[in-house]
């Protein structure tokens, strides 16, 4: 028979968590609720909203510029969220092998994910500069890294790969937790190195792939202040304009509260129903111990 909770238990765990309901309830739950209800309304900042049903919604399935800024949001996903994890992957299986000084290492991998993205994006600025640029030099060309329709969403991705560092430790910490019996039995078993990594690392680390993987599909679909200032708002004929980009013009510089909350809400159900998807999968490739 369980035993009852007393009820001076059940207060103290409500205040406990009363921070967190209060926190979420203004800051998540409030704001999503109008937001939802903005994009109803036609509202700019100087005027009260005023609701004019799905016409925000008839206009945004309508736009050229919503639909471009959304291919370029896939597009970027589809090549960053891979190349981050497999490089992350990568690293932090190096790294726990038993390379020489590996706390110096892990530093120089983790530390340029504390760099601010402003300052960081003023670096990449210099260092991919079409002109002068430290990469051109060292290359003796002139490739327009930045500018060209081609090459600029391939080099964002790539740039999102100074970042990964985080991700690298959460690897690191994966693999450290994994038994070492498992290795021991799979090696009497006549299992090689790469039958081990496919056999036992990698379905034993699945569960934080899948956390990862799930931030990094947040991530894509929120990239901002980077990507802004590398291509100066959206590179040549908007070849690296985001969404979360549009959703920042239409909200301050078109001043169109309603039409930036219905891109918004777009925003998050695609990010939700990502995320449906890869817990749904999640089922077939994840394994818990």
């Amino acid at each position: 028979m369980r035993d009852r909770v007393k009820p001076r238990e059940q207060i103290a765990g409500i205040l406990f968590a009363l921070p967190f309901i209060i926190g979420f309830l203004v800051f998540m739950a409030y704001p999503l609720c109008k937001a939802v209800y903005f994009s109803f309304t036609d509202y700019p900042f100087l005027n009260e909203p005023v609701f004019i049903g799905l016409r925000k919604y008839v206009r945004m399935f309508g736009d050229p510029v919503f639909w471009q800024s959304l291919r370029n949001t896939i597009v970027f996903a589809l090549m960053s969220v891979p190349f981050s994890l497999g490089i992350s992957v990568l690293l932090a299986l190096l790294l726990n092998n038993k390379v020489k000084a590996p706390g110096v290492w892990r530093t120089i991998i983790f530390v340029p994910s504390l760099v601010p993205s402003v300052a960081s994006a003023m670096l990449w600025l210099w260092l991919l500069n079409g002109k002068d640029g430290l990469v051109n030099h060292l290359l003796g060309t002139k490739i327009q890294w930045l500018t060209s329709e081609t090459l600029v969403l391939p080099t964002l991705a790539f740039i999102g790969f100074w970042g990964v560092g985080q991700t690298v430790v959460i690897f690191l910490a994966g693999l450290q937790d994994i038994p070492t019996e498992m290795y021991e039995a799979a090696e009497i078993d006549g299992a090689n190195a790469l039958q081990r990594l496919f056999h036992v690392t990698l379905p034993m680390l699945s569960p934080v792939i899948f956390f990862n993987l799930v931030m990094g599909i947040i991530g894509a679909w929120s990239v901002f202040d980077g990507p802004y200032i590398l291509t100066g708002g959206g590179g040549t004929n908007r070849s690296a304009y985001f969404y979360a980009m549009y959703i920042r013009d239409a909200a301050f510089l078109q001043t169109d509260v309603g039409y930036a909350s219905a891109m918004a809400c777009v925003q998050f159900l695609i990010v939700m129903t990502l995320t449906a998807l890869v817990i749904w999968s999640s089922k077939r490739w994840v394994h818990y111990r």
